[in-house]
């Protein structure tokens, strides 16, 4: 059997990978060299994976995963896959910065429910993707480890939270990625480097362990994936019951390795745009995205104009309660250390100061406000079988910007208002998948979201799967695997 090149294996998918492996097509220690050439040759440009472990260390790993894979009867599907978890979920031994100062030298003793299950499977941690400080922004750059370049454009954002991890993956460092979203985390950084992102619902994957286990439901762990198929099958081993986290689906995650290909012909997709104007989007984005929406109609979907009835400006209010309310519970006690305080990003002191004006009655409120839109989607939904508008209303920007000041002729009058576009989904709970949309005038990605009714993962990733076999957008690389 011919040799596979370095290239070669680091381009495969990650089922295609995972078969090469059990099948002894080529070994743990090949697949690992393979991607540490691959870090080695791209990561300077874009530094998208931080924390990088020793070489050495890691192809001692690869060794022993090939002895096993010798001599065990079944191994995990990950089995030697070189994995880099997002920087803000603990790795025990490794450094978790969050991207703070306060954390540069974090080692966790314990890893997290997700890290759990990744090794589990079989995987080996070769250090961490990089991640805006706390995760506060769609831009990853942080004072402990600097920026993340956009795959495409290296003097672009990546995007963010899960910013090193979408720039991972369209460069072929890792072969799948974790990500986590509050804001869009998993799903703008993809549309902006022209992978898959996946925010499933609330208590598909297990978050924790964390002091809070009831009510901090709206951050979630997800996958991403240069395929829908690698994507979903990541998530069979991210999503599942765990008792540590009460509120966790005990559906069984082995549906989402099955095969996603199913007839859609007459399902229903609702576009809901820019929400009739109420969003500003940038020149050409929105005409990107109408021209992407075509592709659902090749696949037998038909396709509408959706709007529902609910103000969005009440949303937004809804949003800015609920989003400072949860950092500040996360953060306060570091804003009330005067010198940690002064090594927080002014976004992040920001949200925590809103969070401590905030009355129970906001709060009340804010969840009464939340639960309307949920159904007001939900009358929506009878009606159509999926939602879809843009990932972001921006296309990538200049990386040294911290973030937009205005969108066309209007202001952005906080860090975060130029995301506003996802925040439908994160309030809902419902499951939302990024796919590519194509290039807009610029030549920049952008991409869509496509939401799904209540606990309706397979069925997103279903419609996804069809559209990205459509369409074609993820055979443009980007210049720097030329």
């Amino acid at each position: 059997m011919q040799q596979a090149d370095a290239r070669e294996i680091t381009g495969w998918t990650a089922i295609r990978l995972s078969q090469a492996i059990r099948s002894g097509e080529v070994s743990c220690v090949e697949v690992m060299t393979a991607y540490l050439s691959q870090i080695e040759r791209l990561n300077p440009r874009v530094n998208a994976i931080v924390s990088l472990q020793d070489r050495d260390a890691l192809l001692a790993q690869a060794i022993e995963r090939d002895r096993t894979l010798r001599s065990a009867s079944t191994v995990g599907w990950m089995h030697g896959f070189p994995q880099a978890p997002k920087d803000l979920t603990n790795t025990a031994g490794i450094v978790t910065t969050q991207g703070s100062p306060l954390f540069a030298s974090h080692v966790p003793a314990h890893d997290s429910l997700l890290v759990e299950r990744l090794r589990s499977a079989g995987s080996i941690l070769i250090g961490k993707t990089n991640t805006p400080e706390f995760g506060l922004g769609s831009h990853t750059y942080n004072p402990v480890f600097g920026t993340t370049s956009n795959a495409y454009d290296q003097t672009l954002s990546a995007g963010g939270s899960s910013g090193g991890a979408a720039v991972a993956l369209a460069l072929n460092l890792l072969p799948v990625a974790d990500g986590s979203d509050f804001m869009g985390s998993l799903r703008n950084p993809a549309a902006w480097n022209n992978v898959f992102g996946f925010r499933p619902s609330f208590g598909r994957v297990p978050g924790g362990p964390a002091p809070d286990v009831f009510f901090q439901q709206f951050g979630v762990e997800g996958p991403m994936g240069r395929t829908v198929a690698d994507l979903s099958m990541l998530l069979s081993t991210m999503a599942g019951f765990d008792a540590r986290a009460p509120l966790s689906l005990a559906e069984d995650p082995a549906v989402f390795a099955a095969s996603l290909s199913r007839d859609l012909s007459g399902t229903r997709v609702g576009w809901l745009g820019d929400f009739d104007g109420y969003l500003p989007m940038e020149a050409g984005l929105l005409d990107t995205c109408a021209q992407a929406l075509k592709h659902f109609e090749t696949i037998g979907c038909t396709v509408e104009a959706a709007r529902p009835d609910f103000s969005m400006e009440r949303l937004w209010r809804t949003w800015l309660v609920i989003r400072a309310f949860s950092v500040a519970g996360r953060l306060s006690a570091l804003h009330d250390g005067p010198v940690e305080r002064t090594q927080l990003k002014p976004e992040a002191r920001w949200e925590v100061e809103q969070g401590m004006k905030l009355t129970g009655s906001d709060l009340f409120t804010a969840a009464v406000d939340r639960t309307a839109w949920y159904q007001a989607l939900a009358r929506l939904f009878e009606h159509f079988d999926v939602l879809v508008l843009p990932s972001a209303q921006v296309f990538p920007f200049d990386k040294t910007l911290d973030w937009p000041k205005t969108i066309g002729n209007r202001s952005m009058d906080t860090y975060h208002r130029w995301m506003e576009v996802v925040i439908g989904g994160t309030l809902a709970g419902l499951p939302v998948l990024n796919v590519p949309a194509g290039f807009g005038p610029g030549g920049l990605s952008i991409g869509l979201q496509i939401i799904g009714r209540p606990h309706s993962d397979l069925a997103v990733l279903q419609v996804g799967h069809a559209y990205e076999m459509a369409t074609g957008y993820t055979s443009r690389r980007s210049p720097l695997l030329d």
